[in-house]
């Protein structure tokens, strides 16, 4: 598939569909291929990981063309980007929000700086199971698409999690260069992951290193180019 040039990339050059809206009203936007959803692949789960978003976003801009089989959700969490926060604006961590068996009402816990060992920034898990509009958006347009394959894009951890240890997995970790694992080490409940095995879908979660995102930039968008344009997965 040919892509676009350079001077055409300022933006994408297909519109986008709406699965919903976030808590304060903006559009959850995703980017339909030209034929049936086998891949879905999102980014912005998490509004402190942008960096995800513009990979994902540059990627999707290389494009002359819609993806043959690849829908693309660059901002799974509008209003947490907006406002840089990890959470959506209820202040609910949307990873932790699914309804899996696993989902706790106890609040969940996260890092104010990378550089630093404690976890003391809280935020909610939602009054219930799949409480936020986001969550919900994107579970009924993931039982409607039914895809073969999920990619969440997420940062910084430096690893490719795949529970399947799919071959799916196997290529994007030596493609990538980043470690393969089928288990991140510590507790997700309410996560997508979660949700995603109970239910049957296959998910990988990308998660890019900690470097800037010119650095990313370079290293990971011709990667998802490739994936978007078929010639991968």
């Amino acid at each position: 598939m040919p892509t676009r040039l350079l001077s055409q990339r300022g933006d994408h050059s297909y519109p986008p569909d709406s699965y919903g809206q976030s808590v304060l009203g903006q559009a959850l936007e995703i980017w339909m291929p030209e034929g049936e959803t086998r891949t879905l692949i999102l980014a912005g789960q998490h509004g402190e990981e942008p960096e995800t978003t513009v990979i994902l976003s540059r990627a999707l801009r290389a494009l002359k063309h819609r993806s043959p089989d690849c829908a693309v959700i660059l901002n799974a969490n509008p209003d947490g980007i907006m406002r840089g926060t990890r959470g959506n604006s209820n202040g609910v961590d949307l990873n932790r929000n699914f309804p899996a068996a696993n989902w706790s009402i106890n609040s969940t816990s996260y890092r104010w700086n990378l550089d630093t060992s404690d976890s003391r920034v809280q935020l909610s898990t939602g009054s219930h199971a799949a409480s936020e509009p986001e969550t919900q958006g994107l579970l009924a347009l993931v039982e409607k698409l039914k895809p073969e394959l999920i990619i969440a894009l997420h940062a910084p951890l430096a690893c490719i999690d795949d529970p399947l240890l799919s071959d799916q997995g196997k290529l994007l970790s030596e493609l990538s260069g980043l470690e393969l694992i089928d288990n991140i080490g510590y507790p997700t409940p309410g996560s997508f992951g979660s949700w995603s095995i109970e239910n049957d879908f296959h998910l990988i979660t990308f998660e890019l290193p900690r470097q800037s995102i010119e650095e990313l930039s370079g290293k990971f968008t011709p990667l998802f180019e490739q994936i978007l344009t078929g010639q991968l997965l």
